[in-house]
């Protein structure tokens, strides 16, 4: 079994159907350092038992998986999104405090699509602005940052309308680093012509809160969600982008996120162990090779 380097770590939403437990225990076992953690897990449990499980593996924490979806018109429904980030801001700041040292208060954050009927795109990226400078003075008080994760064009109308790290780093601009961030994800922006002069730009701002890492593949299946693949499997060039973010400053950990049906069924020993070993020969041999990063905040 490949060794898993230092700065892996497995985002639970690849090894989707885990429970807290079990995630925790085939990443630990598998000799990973780290673990991203989704939210509908850690609730099961409760936050307070899921803290105290997280310190008891010996794993550092990552990122929190996921805030935002807050484009809506103001209203009801608007109020209760914005409610379920602050308690994501909580769940955050609680997770990086029961993490191994060098855990990251960081939660990913993606914007949500158009509103049901809607056609208006930029009022609907408005309200994401707005979103942000209500959370912002609660997460900057939870010492949690916020990242915004660009999706792919593809996922516009019913997941994020934020599309671009350019956009992204727009959005976040107004704020300090260490409260809102970016997400910089290869299946979300390889595509992009502008990428490599935005890493640079979040570097220098200092706003890479998290990498993200999976390979694209065509085609795709009918359910794009489910169309992301193991490093290396696909066309995406992850050494150029790799030596972007080491060049942009980022010393974190780097998260493995692979949505498909197929790695779904894999038993999840499996899942970490070729994780490991695709993100050895793909990833790995353009990071910095630390024995633990840095926190994202202190």
């Amino acid at each position: 079994m490949s060794t898993p380097h230092p700065r892996l770590s497995m985002n639970q939403g690849t090894i989707k159907h885990s429970t807290l437990d079990e995630a925790l225990g085939a990443v630990a076992g598998g000799g990973y350092e780290s673990i991203g953690l989704w939210r509908e897990p850690v609730h099961d449990v409760g936050l307070a038992e899921a803290a105290r499980r997280l310190t008891a593996s010996g794993l550092r924490f990552s990122t929190l998986c996921r805030g935002g979806f807050f484009t809506m018109g103001e209203g009801p429904a608007r109020r209760a999104q914005l409610d379920d980030n602050r308690r994501a801001i909580e769940e955050t700041a609680t997770l990086a405090s029961a993490g191994a040292p060098g855990s990251a208060a960081v939660y990913v954050l993606v914007a949500g699509g158009l509103p049901e009927g809607s056609r208006d795109l930029i009022g609907a990226r408005s309200r994401v602005q707005d979103a942000l400078a209500e959370l912002a003075p609660e997460a900057e008080a939870a010492g949690v940052t916020m990242a915004i994760e660009p999706l792919h064009p593809m996922f516009a109308s019913d997941r994020c309308v934020v599309t671009t790290l350019k956009q992204a780093l727009d959005l976040a601009e107004p704020f300090d680093p260490s409260v809102v961030g970016v997400t910089v994800d290869t299946f979300h922006i390889w595509w992009d012509p502008e990428v490599l002069p935005q890493i640079a730009r979040a570097g220098a701002s200092g706003r890479i809160a998290t990498y993200q890492v999976c390979d694209w593949k065509t085609p795709l299946p009918a359910n794009v969600l489910n169309s992301r693949h193991y490093p290396g499997d696909g066309v995406i060039d992850f050494a150029t982008l790799t030596r972007a973010v080491e060049a942009a400053g980022y010393a974190g950990d780097v998260e493995v996120e692979i949505f498909n049906d197929d790695v779904f069924a894999t038993p999840f020993d499996e899942v970490v162990a070729r994780t490991a070993e695709t993100f050895g020969a793909a990833v790995a041999p353009h990071l910095a090779a630390t024995p633990a990063p840095a926190p994202a905040r202190a």
